[in-house]
């Protein structure tokens, strides 16, 4: 199997990129490597947000301690529930992580939900929490992605716009493969190499994008709670967007509808919803209070 990955609008070709190496026998995954930079990275960052806004810093150090756990098997539980169907014949295949499957919705909500608790008993106020963790979590996000790069997954469709990424087919899942890939299969060198969307990459520069806007608007904001809820929109729609390229899409049974599609487009609405109502609440109980004087 060759392990070039090239991006052939742009004249970029990149030799001998491996999934893995090894250190005394024991297979080293580049995936895993990528993920604990980016919980670390995610963490120092909210970190110094916290310092920034006066809060205690070490609090979210704890706090990414315990949602690396939880976030984990959240992302392993919504993966295996809308995956059902590879797992229900062999049960025990459910906790072999190393064989991949895990769906970052499924670790967010896992992690909002942590802290959220943790947040209720250390008696901190969790709207503050969240804005400060959320620019964190997407920066961590924006490093993460670069781990489906290593693993050559999460692509989207045949395309062959500036940022195309061509593979080795023998290199992915042949369930991610689609007859337009095969249409449009090159040979080169007597490699089999199709042709795809780099979804990580699109996620990645996407959420860049975002975490600059929510650190600009940190200290902007109207209400604690704002800047999650700008995270969850702002993520939301370049999910929504994304998804719909990807081949690997989890689907709701029978409805067959991308899971994390719908999920991103409603928590677009709901937070809209939230940031609007209260907006016009407190113009309204500024507008009152001005009578009253």
């Amino acid at each position: 199997m060759t392990d070039t990955i090239s991006f052939p609008n742009l004249g970029i070709t990149l030799e001998h990129v491996g999934k893995s190496f090894e250190i005394f026998g024991f297979p080293i995954a580049f995936y895993g490597i990528i993920i604990g930079i980016a919980i670390l990275s995610g963490a120092y960052f909210a970190m110094a947000v916290a310092k920034k806004t006066h809060q205690d810093s070490e609090f979210y150090f704890d706090l990414t301690m315990i949602a690396v756990v939880t976030s984990l098997l959240g992302a392993r539980l919504y993966y295996v529930i809308f995956s059902w169907e590879d797992y229900k014949d062999n049960v025990w295949e459910i906790f072999d992580f190393r064989s991949g499957g895990l769906a970052i919705y499924g670790g967010i909500i896992a992690g909002v939900l942590t802290a959220y608790l943790f947040s209720k008993r250390r008696k901190k106020n969790f709207l503050l929490v969240a804005d400060t963790a959320c620019t964190g979590l997407i920066l961590g996000q924006i490093i993460g992605r670069w781990g489906n790069f290593f693993n050559r997954e999460a692509f989207g469709e045949y395309t062959n716009n500036l940022l195309a990424m061509r593979l080795p087919l023998d290199a992915v899942r042949q369930s991610e493969v689609t007859e337009k890939m095969l249409e449009h299969m090159q040979v080169i060198d007597g490699v089999n190499y199709i042709q795809v969307h780099p979804t990580f990459l699109y996620e990645s520069l996407w959420n860049l994008g975002v975490l600059v806007f929510l650190v600009w608007y940190t200290k902007r904001k109207k209400f604690d709670g704002e800047v999650f809820l700008l995270y969850l929109m702002g993520y939301g729609l370049g999910r929504a967007w994304i998804e719909g390229l990807r081949t690997d899409q989890l689907l709701f049974p029978v409805l067959g509808f991308p899971v994390s599609q719908v999920l991103a487009l409603l928590l677009v609405f709901v937070s809209l919803g939230i940031i609007l109502a209260k907006r016009i609440k407190d113009k309204k109980r500024k507008r009152a209070g001005g009578t009253n004087e």
